[in-house]
C-alpha cells in the first residue's frame, strides 16, 4: 500500500468541534467485516453487540495540561511551549516543541506565569521544533510540578478549535484515565460514560485496562509514499500481567476481544507471543500497523473516523480491509457522521 492510497474527499467542516452533549450518545457506525454489512446505531447501544465471556480492553492513560504560554527573555516575544515529557525528575529537565521555534535557541531563558514565578533555560536543541528546557524554580518537586501544571491547559489539538475551554478540562479525557503521561487523548474511549461501564460490568462483559501514553508522534505526518520507510515515534507501554492474561482467557475460549482505539489496537500488537497470545510488557513501541497486516489478539475495534493520510487511517484500514473501510467513510460522510476527536465512533466486528 502507498501513501497516496489513504486519501478521501475531506473537508475541515466534516469534523467535531465540540463532543455530543453525553459522552455515550455520539453516533455509532457499526460494520461487519464477514458480511460487509453497515449498521447506524447511537453508541450507548454498543452493548448489543457484547455478551458475557466478552472483553474490552481501554488505555487508562490520563492527558496532562502540556501547552503553557511564556515570553523570550529580553524580547518579551510571546512562545509557546508544549511540554512532550519528563527526562529528569532531579534536573527538572524537559522534552518540550517551541513555537516559534526558530528565535528559540540554547542559552535562552523563558519566562511563564505572572511575576516570571516560573523560568526555564534552554539547554539542547533535539529537532526542527524540539528543545530540552531545565526549568528554574525555588521549591520542592511537587510545588514545582503542581506550579508547572496550573500554568498550562488543556491540549487539544489545535486543528479543532484555537481556543481551548472550561468544556474540554474533562471532556478531553476518559472517565477512566489514571496513569498520567499523554499528550493527546485515547480517542475512542472518550465515547464511555460511567452509565454505558456500569451496564457492560452488569450484563457480564469484562473489562481490562493497559497504558499507552500518547505522544505527538501519534499525529505526525506520513511524508514518504512508501509507507515501509516511514517511522512512528516511540511511545512508552505497560501492559499488567493481569490484562494479559484476562485477554488471553477469553481468547482461549472464543470470545470477542475488543481494542478500545488504535492505541490499544498498536499496544497489544507490539507484545505477543508465537502463539498470537499477550505477553506483559513495560517498555517503548514504535511499531506501525498497515496493509497487509496479521492482527493477533483483538478480533474486533472501537475508533474514530480518521483524517486522509493518517497513521490511524492505515491502521484501521489493515483490520477492516482497505475497500470495506474506503466504503464505510463514504456513508460515513453521506450520512454527515462527525468525524476526528470529539467526533463519532466506529465498531468493527
Amino acid at each position: 500500500m502507498k501513501l497516496s492510497q489513504y486519501n478521501y474527499n475531506f473537508s475541515p467542516n466534516m469534523l467535531a468541534k465540540y463532543p455530543a452533549e453525553n459522552r455515550d450518545e455520539s453516533r455509532l457506525m457499526v460494520i461487519d467485516r464477514a458480511s460487509g454489512k453497515i449498521e447506524h446505531s447511537v453508541f450507548k447501544n454498543v452493548i448489543d453487540y457484547f455478551d458475557e465471556g466478552d472483553v474490552l480492553t481501554f488505555n487508562d492513560t490520563k492527558v496532562f495540561p502540556a501547552r503553557l504560554y511564556g515570553n523570550k527573555e529580553k524580547t518579551g516575544a510571546e512562545i509557546e511551549i508544549f511540554l512532550l515529557r519528563e527526562l529528569n525528575r532531579d534536573l527538572r529537565l524537559w522534552d518540550v516543541l517551541v513555537d516559534p521555534a526558530r528565535k528559540i535557541r540554547i542559552g535562552n531563558k523563558l519566562y511563564f506565569g505572572d511575576d516570571d514565578l516560573l523560568v526555564a533555560e534552554v539547554i539542547d536543541n533535539t529537532t526542527s521544533r524540539g528543545r530540552t528546557l531545565r526549568f528554574l524554580f525555588d521549591g520542592d518537586y511537587d510545588e514545582f510540578k503542581a506550579t508547572l501544571y496550573k500554568m498550562g491547559e488543556t491540549p487539544l489539538p489545535k486543528w479543532i478549535r484555537s481556543k481551548v475551554e472550561p468544556i474540554d478540562d474533562e471532556r478531553y479525557q476518559t472517565i477512566f484515565a489514571r496513569h498520567e503521561g499523554a499528550v493527546a487523548a485515547p480517542t475512542a474511549g472518550l465515547h464511555f460514560s460511567k452509565h454505558l461501564m456500569k451496564r457492560l460490568e452488569i450484563k457480564g462483559v469484562d473489562m481490562a485496562f493497559l497504558t499507552l501514553h500518547v505522544g505527538l508522534g501519534n499525529f505526525r505526518t506520513v511524508d514518504v509514499e512508501d509507507l515501509t520507510k516511514h517511522k512512528m515515534d516511540s511511545e512508552q507501554v505497560v501492559i499488567p500481567e493481569e490484562t494479559a492474561e484476562k485477554v488471553n482467557q477469553i481468547k482461549r475460549a472464543g470470545g470477542k476481544v475488543c481494542a478500545v482505539g488504535t492505541t490499544v489496537m498498536r499496544s497489544m500488537e507490539s507484545s505477543v507471543s508465537t502463539e498470537g497470545f499477550l505477553k506483559p510488557f513495560d517498555g517503548w513501541t514504535n511499531k506501525f500497523i498497515f496493509c497487509p497486516y496479521e492482527f493477533s489478539v483483538a478480533n474486533c475495534m472501537i475508533t474514530n473516523f480518521h483524517l486522509p493520510y493518517s497513521t490511524q487511517l492505515m491502521m484501521v484500514s489493515a483490520f477492516a480491509g482497505y475497500d470495506l473501510l474506503m466504503e464505510a467513510y463514504k456513508v460515513a460522510k453521506e450520512e454527515k457522521y462527525r468525524f476526528g476527536t470529539y467526533g463519532d465512533a466506529m465498531l468493527i466486528l
